[in-house]
C-alpha cells in the first residue's frame, strides 16, 4: 500500500514538472515579438535552402563556362554559327575621302565632341563597307585630338586610315582635290576614282555659312556639291553631317545610284522625297535609322559609337 502511494506521488510530481516546463516555453513564445519570430523563420528557411543555393551556383557557373567555350569556338571560326556566316566580298576602292579637321578653333567643345562621334561613325562604316575608301583625317590636333584621347584612347590603333596633323593641301596634290560643299555651284555627277574628295569637319549650326566653299576658292582647288537636288526634294537645308556625306558616298560606290544612296542614308526628319525628271512622281523616304540634326549627328544615334561598332 505504501509503495502504491509513493508511485502515485512521484507520477503527480512529474506531471507537475512537465506542466511547469510547458508553461515556461509558452511564456517564452509569448514574450518573442513578431519581428523576432519572422527573423527566426527566415533564418530557418535560409538554412533549409543552403544546399539548393549551392546547386544553383554550380549550375550558373557551368552555364558561363559553356558560353565562354562557344564564344571561343565562334571566334576561331570552328563553331556551328561561324560556319553559317556568309562570306562578305570586300573590294577596296581607290577613291580617297578626307575629313578636314582645320576648323577646331571655330567650334564649341560640345560641337567638337559631336564631330568626334561623326568621325567614329565614318571609320566604323568604312570598316564594314563592301567598297571601303582610302580614309584620311587631316589637320588633327587641338580640342578634337584631346577629345579623342580622353573619350576613345583606342583611336591610335585604328586600321585602314591615314591620320595627319598637316593640312590636306600638303598631303594631296591640289589638282587631285575636290572640296565637297553645298555652297558650290558645281554639281558632282559621278565620282572620279583618281580624285581625293574633302569633307569639311565643321559642326557649327550654320554660324559659318559658306566657310568651306570660301576656303576652297582661296586655295584654288576644285569644289562641288552632291547631286542632291537632282534626285531628292527635302523640307530642310541641304547641309549634311560629316558622316552623312561619307556614308552617301560609300552607298553610291556599292549601289551605283545616287538616288538609292540618298534614300538609304538621309534621315527621315529631313522629309526627303524622290523626284522624277518632270518633278511630278515622288516617293517618300521611310528611312529612320539616322534621324539627326542638321550639320550634326544625334547623340542617341552615335553613342553609340556607342551606338557604333568600331573594329580594329
Amino acid at each position: 500500500m505504501g509503495d502504491v502511494s509513493g508511485e502515485a506521488a512521484a507520477s503527480a510530481g512529474q506531471r507537475s514538472e512537465n506542466r511547469s516546463e510547458t508553461g515556461e516555453a509558452a511564456s517564452g513564445n509569448q514574450t518573442m515579438s513578431k519581428r523576432q519570430m519572422k527573423k527566426l523563420l527566415k533564418q530557418q528557411k535560409w538554412e533549409e535552402e543552403r544546399e539548393l543555393r549551392k546547386q544553383r551556383r554550380k549550375e550558373r557557373k557551368q552555364q558561363r563556362k559553356q558560353q565562354r567555350q562557344n564564344t571561343q569556338q565562334e571566334n576561331r571560326g570552328d563553331g556551328p554559327s561561324a560556319r553559317k556566316r556568309p562570306c562578305r566580298e570586300v573590294t577596296p576602292s581607290p577613291l580617297r575621302l578626307l575629313v578636314d579637321c582645320s576648323f577646331d578653333d571655330l567650334m564649341l567643345i560640345k560641337d567638337i565632341r559631336k564631330l568626334h562621334k561623326q568621325i567614329q561613325r565614318c571609320y566604323a562604316e568604312n570598316r564594314r563597307a563592301s567598297h571601303p575608301v582610302q580614309f584620311y583625317l587631316t589637320s588633327l590636333g587641338g580640342q578634337l585630338k584631346q577629345s579623342m584621347d580622353e573619350k576613345d584612347k583606342g583611336w591610335v590603333n585604328w586600321k585602314d586610315i591615314t591620320i595627319k596633323t598637316e593640312h590636306y593641301s600638303t598631303v594631296v596634290a591640289k589638282d587631285e582635290l575636290v572640296y565637297l560643299t553645298s555652297d558650290s555651284p558645281n554639281v558632282l555627277e559621278e565620282l572620279d576614282q583618281t580624285k581625293a574628295y574633302v569633307i569639311g569637319g565643321l559642326v557649327d549650326h550654320n554660324h559659318h555659312k559658306g566657310l568651306s566653299y570660301e576656303r576652297a576658292k582661296e586655295l584654288g582647288i576644285s569644289h562641288a556639291q552632291l547631286p542632291l537636288s537632282s534626285f531628292v526634294k527635302m523640307n530642310s537645308r541641304k547641309v549634311l553631317a560629316v558622316n552623312h556625306v561619307f556614308e552617301i558616298i560609300l552607298a553610291y560606290l556599292e549601289k551605283g545610284s545616287w538616288q538609292e544612296a540618298f534614300f538609304t542614308i538621309l534621315p527621315q526628319r529631313k522629309g526627303a522625297v524622290a523626284v522624277s525628271q518632270d518633278g511630278t512622281n515622288r516617293q517618300e523616304n521611310n528611312n529612320n535609322d539616322n534621324d539627326e540634326e542638321e550639320g550634326s549627328s544625334s547623340d542617341s544615334d552615335l553613342d553609340a559609337a556607342e551606338q557604333i561598332e568600331i573594329r580594329d
